[in-house]
């Protein structure tokens, strides 16, 4: 069975920085597409930031520059670096992965294509 945990949310003021990190378990790491999605309150979850085995990585246009996906094959974990966070980035910030090697831009809008996910982490960013 797959974990997904993830860690490092918390409250911050604007123009702040997080990192999440996301650790996997029981998995194949090296030959899956990874994600971060958030679920801003009382709106449908979407996609943040894709990964795949070839570090090739995407980002919805909201991130505007801002967040950097990575992955440390040697820890099993996936990060996702916040940086000029704004009081919209506020939500659940969820990890998720499925057994593709490679991720595809659109799979930012179909978090369907994922199979595996974590508990969340909560964001909260104050004005």
């Amino acid at each position: 069975q797959v974990h997904l945990v993830e860690s490092g949310g918390g409250s911050v003021r604007a123009g702040g920085s997080l990192k999440l990190s996301c650790e996997a378990s029981n998995f194949v790491w090296r030959r899956s597409c990874m994600a971060w999605f958030r679920q801003p309150p009382q709106k449908s979850r979407e996609g943040v930031a894709l990964l795949d085995t070839d570090r090739d990585d995407y980002y919805a246009q909201f991130v505007k520059g801002r967040f950097s996906i990575s992955r440390d094959n040697a820890k099993n974990t996936l990060y996702l670096q916040m940086n000029t966070l704004e009081p919209e980035d506020t939500g659940m910030y969820y990890c998720a992965a499925v057994r593709e090697s490679l991720c595809y831009r659109v799979m930012l809008g179909r978090s369907e294509s994922f199979t595996n996910w974590g508990q969340g982490t909560q964001v909260t960013v104050t004005a």
